[in-house]
């Protein structure tokens, strides 16, 4: 997978330039079974006489370049040519769960656009690696042992685009479900300096669905509740309602926890001591779509013991509810 480090191709002040298109990587940490399916389905399609022709795909695909590059040119490009004299731009983007092919098109343009890229603990390490060598690349993770603290990259997002620099701050997942882009935005619009938010498809979408389980499902769940695993159930000031999580779940709900590796214990006694059943289906997913991508099983009653025997670590992603079941059905024909 190789980035093109010396084009920098600005689609926004150059009409409807989409050379950018060119530079997004093919092939991903799990990519290759995926094409082999592809390839497959293709040639069915071929002897059915029911598969595109390759004229009428490659039309499709420009079209498709067209209406991108044309969506993105939304009024802004002399706004943001006027404010290039006083200030460069922040772009808060989601880098999505690791695999650089689930980096929306707008996400990598954004970087090869950049001049500094700020990123976090999160981010793939293959999508670090392809960061165009125009950027200066900065780690503000906030992982010991070099911790950087919250206030630290506010400051220094605002320093780098008062320098006029394009400043990309690359969060996993994305930038608004438990990313802070909340606060950075409140933070950059406080000090003047314009930003852009780039969504990213979240872990909470992707883990679930790469590991064959639906969020939701007419005949198993009509409701979804993401909560962040770092509240301490114990707590009498928790912010998290345990005893309603254990409701929703007990009526057919399924409940979605972020970062709460650590303390899985204490969420499922929980969820227990309010009345969810032991036999509920639990499903933990260590870092969805990366190349040791794990998943791992059970029920609410055992799943703390399999994910200590399988060695689950973090980021790792754990859904519980009936929809887990699911996994079961379709797992043996699941490309992963």
């Amino acid at each position: 997978m190789d980035e093109d480090t010396t084009e920098r191709a600005r689609p926004d002040s150059e009409g409807t330039d989409d050379s950018w298109i060119r530079s997004v990587p093919s092939g991903g940490p799990l990519s290759g079974e995926r094409d082999a399916a592809s390839r497959r389905t293709h040639v069915r399609e071929q002897a059915n006489g029911s598969g595109s022709t390759d004229d009428e795909r490659t039309k499709r695909e420009e079209q498709f370049s067209a209406d991108v590059s044309k969506s993105d040119n939304r009024g802004r490009s002399a706004e943001r040519t006027d404010r290039k004299e006083e200030t460069g731009t922040v772009f808060l983007v989601g880098s999505g769960p690791g695999d650089p092919e689930l980096l929306t098109r707008r996400a990598w343009r954004r970087l090869r656009e950049s001049d500094v890229v700020l990123h976090d603990s999160l981010t793939g390490d293959r999508i670090v690696d392809q960061l165009p060598e125009s950027a200066e690349v900065i780690d503000v993770g906030k992982r010991p042992p070099q911790r950087t603290t919250q206030d630290d990259i506010n400051e220094l997002m605002v320093e780098r685009a008062r320098k006029a620099e394009d400043v990309v701050r690359l969060k996993g997942g994305d930038p608004n479900v438990f990313g802070r882009g909340g606060e950075e935005a409140e933070h950059l619009a406080s000090e003047d300096v314009p930003f852009e938010i780039v969504p990213g498809v979240s872990s909470v979408l992707a883990a679930p669905s790469v590991s064959g389980i639906p969020l939701t499902h007419r005949d198993r769940s009509s409701s979804l509740t993401v909560i962040t695993g770092h509240q301490t159930p114990d707590k009498d000031e928790s912010a998290v309602d345990w005893g309603a999580l254990a409701d929703s779940v007990e009526a057919g709900g399924t409940l979605v926890i972020l970062m709460g590796v650590n303390r899985l214990p204490n969420n499922v006694r929980a969820l227990r001591n309010h009345g969810v059943s032991c036999e509920t289906p639990a499903a933990m997913v260590q870092k969805a779509t990366w190349c040791d991508e794990k998943t791992v099983a059970g029920t609410v009653d055992d799943i703390v013991a399999k994910s200590r025997d399988a060695e689950i670590e973090s980021p790792a992603v754990t859904i519980i509810g009936d929809v887990v079941s699911v996994r079961g059905d379709v797992e043996e024909w699941l490309l992963r």
